[in-house]
């Protein structure tokens, strides 16, 4: 699936930088942090491999590729893709869990659990989730859900988006005709990543339906019955006191029934 991608993505970047430059880095940035699978692991180093060579020309200013307007271009991408998919969390995902979060398992508390984190830990997650293959296209989502403070989520986002993108293109600087390299490089991150994103998700229903199948569910059950036997048997050792205060009351009375009256 990924070669196929990539298959798809390299000419479509090809094309891209050839018509509209520094333009088309902008813009396939903004489609990759919008949440749709544009890899910036292409756009990035092969931007970085134009910069490389100085036979290949910028279109728009008509000089070779340059290093910083490159970044720039790739951080300001990244930043207006990342506020529409935060925007989508805000305005389309918060009502939407509100209304039918049920139905997913997602109470309205946990809801506001979100809500707590982001006001508290939002900057650090922001950052970070920028530099991180896969969770970098999808964190600006969960954001705009938790109505994270945006001038908080743009300054953090935009400072990891800079810093992804300068590593990045230096990279396909240094690889140069072998940028493609990178892309090879960090796929098994991606699949990584992916695979302890499902296996979170699946924890989280499981957990949620109450945890099926748990070992010792049974044993809990059985030691309870056990425990109301034990009551039972208090109750009859009552009873067994009740009859036997009963019996000597009878005898007393009727040993006092016998005296003769004086």
């Amino acid at each position: 699936m990924l070669a196929f991608i990539d298959e798809i993505v390299i000419p479509f970047l090809n094309n891209l930088y050839g018509a509209v430059g520094y333009v088309g880095v902008l813009f396939a940035m903004a489609i990759e942090s919008a949440m749709i699978p544009l890899p910036s692991e292409l756009i990035l180093p092969y931007a970085g491999f134009l910069v490389s060579d100085p036979s290949q020309i910028e279109p728009l200013t008509g000089q070779p590729w340059n290093f910083w307007i490159v970044v720039v271009a790739a951080t300001i991408g990244n930043t207006l893709g990342s506020l529409v998919a935060y925007g989508l969390g805000a305005y389309g995902g918060r009502p939407f869990l509100e209304r039918y979060g049920k139905y997913l398992l997602i109470r309205p508390h946990e809801i506001e659990l979100a809500d707590s984190f982001f006001a508290r830990h939002g900057a650090a997650t922001v950052f970070i989730g920028r530099l991180l293959p896969v969770v970098r296209t999808f964190i600006s989502f969960p954001a705009g859900v938790a109505r994270m403070r945006i001038s908080t989520f743009i300054i953090y986002s935009t400072a990891g988006a800079f810093i992804w993108s300068a590593l990045l293109v230096w990279a396909g600087v240094l690889l140069g005709e072998n940028w493609e390299q990178i892309r090879h490089a960090l796929q098994p991150f991606d699949l990584a990543i992916a695979v302890a994103v499902v296996g979170a998700v699946a924890l989280f229903i499981w957990w949620r339906l109450g945890m099926p199948g748990r070992p010792g569910r049974k044993g809990d059950s059985g030691g309870g019955a056990g425990d109301g036997g034990a009551g039972d048997g208090g109750a009859g050792d009552g009873g067994a006191g009740d009859g036997a205060g009963g019996g000597a009351g009878d005898r007393a009375g009727g040993g006092a029934g016998d005296q003769p009256a004086p």
